[in-house]
């Protein structure tokens, strides 16, 4: 059975540069930085099987990476070339601009907006998006999940 060669990536030098940085750097994503690895050692010929036994990764994964490695243009940014592709699934339901507007509402006091309350609940808070329109419809659920991603 003959020996199945891979096809060759082309990593230029300041590729190269920035490859090696995300594999140092500590704060680099641990998925990004095997990716990075997956790139230099396609770079060195490394074969497929070498490099996955040596990343503990399955053959697939090295040439899923080394493929869109090599169908990326060269001038997007290396991180980019290496993020995970988009994902399927429904469209956002809110705009940025909702989730402001809606956060921004909750800095405002409740009796401004003749609320009878002393502090905003997320019933209230969604209550009062949809009575201003900000919003046709929203959940207090949602309202909590918006105000979380605030807090961090």
């Amino acid at each position: 059975m003959p020996l199945l060669v891979a096809d060759p990536v082309t990593v230029l030098s300041e590729q190269r540069h920035r490859l090696e940085e995300l594999v140092r750097t500590h704060s680099t994503p641990q998925q990004l930085a095997l990716r990075a690895r997956i790139i230099m050692q396609a770079a060195d010929e490394v074969s497929v099987r070498a490099s996955a036994r040596e990343l503990g990764v399955w053959p697939k994964t090295v040439r899923y990476w080394r493929k869109r490695w090599r169908e990326a243009s060269d001038r997007q940014p290396v991180p980019e070339r290496l993020a995970d592709a988009p994902r399927p699934g429904a469209p956002a339901t809110f705009t940025a601009e909702q989730i402001c507007a809606l956060v921004a509402m909750t800095c405002e006091k409740p009796s401004e907006s003749e609320r009878p309350i002393s502090h905003w609940s997320q019933r209230e808070i969604a209550d009062e998006a949809m009575r201003r329109g900000l919003i046709s419809n929203i959940s207090q659920r949602s309202v909590g999940r918006f105000l979380k991603k605030v807090r961090q």
